[in-house]
């Protein structure tokens, strides 16, 4: 069962886990967000959870990360059957269609390309937040 609004944000570079952070403060207060900052630590987080029985409903996550990038974390822990249920959206500055087909092909749920305005990026999130926990029905 996981802990209500919830969302685990993955994502190494510290200024864009920052505007991430804050934007969520604003636009869903209700929402809570962790962060981890490579793909390896993001699995560790999720091993605890998981025995916890707190995993997130939602998971943001950078493709571009030193030592474990996103490809390779979104291929393991859509490896593990009790995380595959848990939408991984991709949120990361490549709009690469290569990028995109690969991310869907592993099982992302979305692909967001970060906009370079803050103004965009809290739009952006207003309406990912809307859709993944007011219109979206998941799954226990």
């Amino acid at each position: 069962m996981s802990q209500a609004n919830s969302v685990l944000l993955v994502e190494d570079d510290q200024a864009d886990a920052y505007i991430t952070q804050k934007v969520f403060r604003d636009i869903a207060e209700d929402i809570a967000l962790s962060h981890t900052e490579t793909g390896e630590s993001a699995l560790e987080w999720l091993a605890t959870r998981q025995k916890e029985g707190t995993l997130p409903d939602l998971i943001l996550l950078d493709l571009n990360m030193p030592r474990m990038d996103g490809f390779t974390f979104l291929e393991q822990a859509k490896g593990q059957e009790r995380l595959r249920s848990i939408p991984v959206v991709v949120l990361t500055t490549s709009a690469s269609q290569g990028d995109v087909d690969r991310a869907y092909a592993l099982g992302a749920a979305g692909y967001v390309v970060k906009p370079s305005s803050i103004d965009d990026f809290t739009h952006y999130m207003q309406r990912l937040v809307g859709y993944w926990f007011s219109l979206v029905k998941r799954p226990d």
